[in-house]
C-alpha cells in the first residue's frame, strides 16, 4: 500500500513537473511571438510601404498610417469610404481600384496603379497581390507607397532627358555645321563618325562612305600617322595637341589637331587650320628677330620681361650700360633680381627705402595707363631717362637713355644762355637781333637807352621798318634811318654783312654794322664812337702837324748839307794847293798837318752825303733800274776797301759764289751798300782781325753776308744799329759816335725791295745779311 501509494505519488509529481515545464515552454514561446509580433508591426510601421487588406466580401482593413496617406480622417472600411467627402480619391480612382481589386480575385494576377488623394500633392503607388499563406485565397493585399519624391525624380530625370536629347541634338547639328573637320573614334580608335567638314577635307561622297573606307585626313603611320595622337591621349588620359601637315583642295595645309579620349574608351578629335597662324607665327618671329637685331644696335638699353616676370630679352647697351654678364642673364633672371644687381652695381638711385621703391616699380607690371617715364640719377652724376611699356601679353618693356651729356648740354647751354643775356645786357655797344620777317627779337639795354624806345614798344617785336620810323627822328639826317632797313635786309636776305656810321642829332657819331647769324637772324650792331672820332681827329691834326714838322727838318738838314758843302769845298781846295807846294815847300810836319786835314774834309764830305741819302728817304731815293752783275758790283766795293784794310792791319776775305748771279737794280746803291757794310765791318775789326764778304744766291734772290770777328754789340745797341742818327751806347767799342752806314744800308736795301739784318754777340763779332730779289 505505502508501495502503491508512494509510486503514485512520484507520478503525479513527474506528471506535474512534466506539465510545469511545458506550460513554462509555451509560455517562453508566446513571449518570442509577441516580441516578433511587435518587431513585425515596429518594422510595418516604418516600412515605405503599407498594407490594405481587401477581404473577399470587399471589406477593407486599412491601418492609419495608410487613411493619413489617403488624407482620411479615419480609416475606410470599404471602397465607397476611400472616396469619402473632405479626402480620399477620387470617385473614379475608387472604381478603378476596385476593378483591379475585382480582377486579382478572380485572376490572381497583380496591378499597380498610380493615384493622387483629392486636396493633396502626393502621388501613391497601389500594388496588388493575393494574399499570403495562411490567409483566405480570396482576400487581395494592396500595398499602399508614397511615391511622392520618386514621382518628382521620374519627372526632373523626364524633363533632363529631353534637355539631354534637345542638347545632343543641338550638338549633333553643330557638330555637322562646324568649319573644321571632326570626328569620333570607336574604342577599336577606328573611324565611327565623321561630319561633313571631313568629308569636304577628305573628298569624300559622304559621311557613311567615308567611315566606310576608314579615310584618314592626316597621311603617314607610326609616331607621325593619325592614330598616334589618339592612342597617346587614350593612355595618358587627357587631350593630346599635334600640328601635322595635310593636304585639303590640293593645298598644302598645316593642322592643329586634338585628340580628346571619351569615358567610353573612345576618342573625339577635330581639326583646325592653323597654316595662317603658322605664317603669322613666322612672320612674328622674323620680325621679333629683326626688331631684337635693331634693339642691339640702338644707344639706349632695352630690357624685355615676360608675363612671369623674368628677363626675355636684352640689347648690348643695356648690359654695358648695368655692367650685366650675359651669362648671369642667360639664366633669365626676375624683375626684382635685375633691380638688386642693377643697385649691386651702383647703377641705381639712392633711395632711403629700396624695397619699397622697388615695390613701386613692380606695379609697373599691373599699372593700366600706357607708358610711365622718370629720369634716374645715379651717384656718379649719370643721368638715365626709363620708359616702361606695359606689353599686350603681360609683359614689360624697359628703355633706358644715357641722358647725361643732354643733361650736361643743357646745363652748359642754360649757362651759357645766362651768360649771354648778363653779357649781352652789359655790353658798351648798342644791340638788336632782328629775325628773317624782320622782327626784332633780342635787344639790350643800351639799344634801347641810345633810341629811348619804350619797353612796351620792344615787347611788341615791331618790325624793322616801325624801328627805322622810331629812331629817324634822332639823326641828325632823318632819311638815313631807311639804311638800318636795308642793312637788315640784305644781312637776311641776302646773307651780306654790311656797315657804316651814322651822325646823331646831339652830336654823336655811331659805327652800325648787320652781321648775318648761322641761324638766318641778322645781328645789329652800334658802338659810340664819339670820343674816338676826336682822337682821331686830333691824331689827324698831330700827324699833319708832324709831317709838316718833318718836311721842315729835313729841307733844313738838306739846306745845311749843301750851305755845309761850299766852305767844305774852299777848306779842301786850299789844303790840296798847300799840300801841292803851291804856297812855298812845307814842313814834314806841315805836310801831316795838311794830309790830315784832307783826310777830315774826306770824312766829312762822305758824312755829309750820307744825311743827304738819309734825308731822301727810301721812296724818295733817286734809283736807276737795270740788270746789275752782283758778282762784279762786290769785287768793286772789295777793292775800294782794300786800302782801309791794309792801313787797319785787317784781312778782307771776298767769297763770290758761283750762284751770286744778276738782280735788278741800281748798280751804284748796290755798290754803296756793300760799301757801307764793310766800312762798319772794318771799323768794328781790331787790328789783326778778319772781315769776310760773301755773296751766293738761289733762283729767287741774292745773298749778300758781311762778318767780322769783332767786339761785337749786345742786344739792346743790336736793336737800334738801323735807327737813323741812334748813338751807340758805350759798349760799342770801334764804332764811330754818328755812324750811318747801317742805316743807309739799310734803306737803298729795302728800296730794292729786300731785307737786311744783323746778327751780333759780344766778343765774338757780328754779321749782317742783306737779301734781294731777283
Amino acid at each position: 500500500m505505502l508501495i502503491a501509494t508512494g509510486a503514485v505519488l512520484l507520478l503525479l509529481v513527474a506528471g506535474a513537473s512534466m506539465a510545469l515545464y511545458r506550460g513554462l515552454k509555451a509560455i517562453a514561446v508566446a513571449e518570442r511571438v509577441q516580441e516578433r509580433s511587435r518587431a513585425a508591426e515596429a518594422l510595418l510601421g516604418v516600412a515605405p510601404m503599407q498594407p490594405i487588406l481587401v477581404r473577399a466580401d470587399l471589406r477593407i482593413e486599412m491601418p492609419p498610417r495608410v487613411a493619413d496617406l489617403f488624407g482620411l480622417v479615419q480609416p475606410a472600411t470599404d471602397f465607397d469610404g476611400l472616396s469619402a467627402a473632405g479626402g480620399g480619391l477620387d470617385p473614379l480612382d475608387a472604381e478603378h481600384v476596385l476593378s483591379d481589386v475585382t480582377a486579382l480575385q478572380r485572376s490572381g494576377k497583380p496591378f499597380v496603379r498610380q493615384v493622387r488623394p483629392r486636396g493633396a500633392a502626393r502621388a501613391l503607388t497601389l500594388r496588388g497581390a493575393p494574399s499570403p499563406i495562411g490567409m483566405s485565397s480570396a482576400d487581395v493585399v494592396v500595398w499602399v507607397h508614397d511615391a511622392s519624391e520618386a514621382q518628382a525624380e521620374v519627372e526632373r530625370l523626364a524633363a533632363e532627358q529631353a534637355q539631354v536629347r534637345e542638347a545632343f541634338d543641338a550638338l549633333t547639328g553643330l557638330i555637322e555645321a562646324a568649319p573644321m573637320p571632326m570626328w569620333y573614334r570607336g574604342p577599336d580608335l577606328r573611324l565611327a563618325m565623321v561630319n561633313s567638314a571631313y568629308v569636304r577635307a577628305v573628298e569624300g561622297a559622304h559621311a557613311a562612305d567615308v567611315v566606310a573606307r576608314g579615310v584618314e585626313l592626316i597621311e603617314g603611320s607610326g609616331q607621325g600617322g593619325p592614330l598616334a595622337g589618339a592612342t597617346a591621349a587614350r593612355e595618358a588620359g587627357r587631350p593630346e595637341i599635334r600640328v601635322l601637315p595635310a593636304t585639303i583642295g590640293g593645298a598644302r595645309r598645316s593642322m592643329q589637331l586634338h585628340d580628346v579620349p571619351l569615358p567610353n574608351g573612345g576618342v573625339a578629335g577635330f581639326a583646325i587650320d592653323v597654316e595662317e597662324l603658322e605664317e603669322a607665327r613666322a612672320r612674328e618671329q622674323r620680325f621679333a628677330e629683326a626688331q631684337r637685331a635693331m634693339l642691339d644696335r640702338l644707344s639706349a638699353g632695352v630690357a624685355q620681361f615676360g608675363s612671369d616676370r623674368s628677363l626675355v630679352f636684352c640689347n648690348q647697351p643695356f648690359r654695358r650700360m648695368f655692367a650685366m654678364r650675359s651669362e648671369w642673364l642667360s639664366d633669365r633672371p626676375e624683375f626684382d633680381r635685375v633691380l638688386e644687381r642693377m643697385r649691386e652695381a651702383n647703377r641705381l638711385p639712392e633711395v632711403r627705402d629700396f624695397p619699397g621703391w622697388k615695390a613701386e616699380r613692380r606695379d609697373w607690371f599691373t599699372r593700366t595707363d600706357a607708358a610711365t617715364e622718370e629720369t634716374w640719377h645715379l651717384p656718379n652724376g649719370v643721368y638715365i631717362r626709363v620708359v616702361a611699356q606695359l606689353l599686350p601679353d603681360g609683359g614689360l618693356l624697359l628703355i633706358f637713355e644715357d641722358r647725361t651729356e643732354e643733361v650736361q648740354l643743357a646745363s652748359a647751354r642754360d649757362t651759357l644762355l645766362r651768360v649771354r643775356t648778363a653779357t649781352f645786357d652789359n655790353l658798351f655797344e648798342a644791340l638788336g637781333v632782328f629775325a628773317a620777317d624782320g622782327r626784332l627779337q633780342l635787344w639790350n639795354n643800351r639799344f634801347r637807352a641810345l633810341w629811348e624806345l619804350e619797353e612796351e614798344f620792344l615787347s611788341g617785336h615791331p618790325r624793322v621798318d616801325s624801328v627805322a620810323e622810331k629812331i629817324a627822328p634822332k639823326l641828325r639826317t632823318p632819311n638815313r634811318a631807311k639804311l638800318v632797313t636795308e642793312l637788315v635786309r640784305s644781312a637776311t636776305t641776302d646773307r651780306q654783312q654790311r656797315g657804316g656810321r651814322v651822325a646823331l642829332a646831339d652830336g654823336r657819331h655811331f659805327e652800325f654794322a648787320a652781321v648775318p647769324l648761322p641761324d638766318g637772324n641778322a645781328l645789329f650792331t652800334m658802338l659810340d664812337i664819339t670820343d674816338s672820332r676826336r682822337a682821331e681827329q686830333a691824331l689827324r691834326e698831330r700827324a699833319a702837324a708832324l709831317e709838316a714838322a718833318d718836311r721842315v727838318k729835313t729841307a733844313f738838314v738838306a739846306n745845311m748839307s749843301y750851305e755845309l758843302r761850299t766852305p767844305l769845298t774852299s777848306i779842301s781846295g786850299f789844303a790840296e794847293m798847300l799840300h801841292g807846294g803851291y804856297a812855298g815847300k812845307l814842313t814834314a810836319q806841315a805836310d801831316q798837318y795838311v794830309a790830315a786835314i784832307l783826310e777830315s774834309v774826306g770824312r766829312l764830305g762822305t758824312m755829309i752825303d750820307d744825311v743827304l741819302d738819309l734825308t731822301q728817304g727810301a721812296g724818295d731815293t733817286p734809283m736807276a733800274r737795270e740788270t746789275v752783275d752782283l758778282a762784279s758790283v762786290a769785287r768793286a766795293a772789295a777793292d775800294d776797301m782794300r786800302q782801309m784794310a791794309v792801313e787797319r792791319a785787317i784781312d778782307l776775305a771776298v767769297e763770290i759764289g758761283t750762284t751770286t748771279g744778276e738782280v735788278n737794280g741800281d748798280p751804284r746803291r748796290l755798290g754803296e751798300v756793300i760799301d757801307h757794310l764793310l766800312r762798319h765791318a772794318l771799323s768794328a775789326a781790331e787790328p789783326g782781325g778778319r772781315v769776310l764778304l760773301h755773296t751766293d744766291g738761289d733762283e729767287r734772290r741774292a745773298r749778300i753776308i758781311v762778318s767780322d770777328d769783332g767786339a761785337g754789340m749786345d742786344a739792346e745797341a743790336a736793336r737800334h744799329v738801323f735807327d737813323r742818327f741812334a748813338q751807340p751806347s758805350a759798349s760799342d767799342r770801334g764804332v764811330r759816335a754818328l755812324d750811318l752806314g747801317l742805316p743807309l744800308a739799310r734803306q737803298f736795301a729795302e728800296a730794292h725791295g729786300g731785307t737786311i739784318s744783323l746778327v751780333s754777340e759780344v766778343g765774338v763779332g757780328s754779321l749782317v745779311t742783306v737779301e734781294l730779289p731777283r
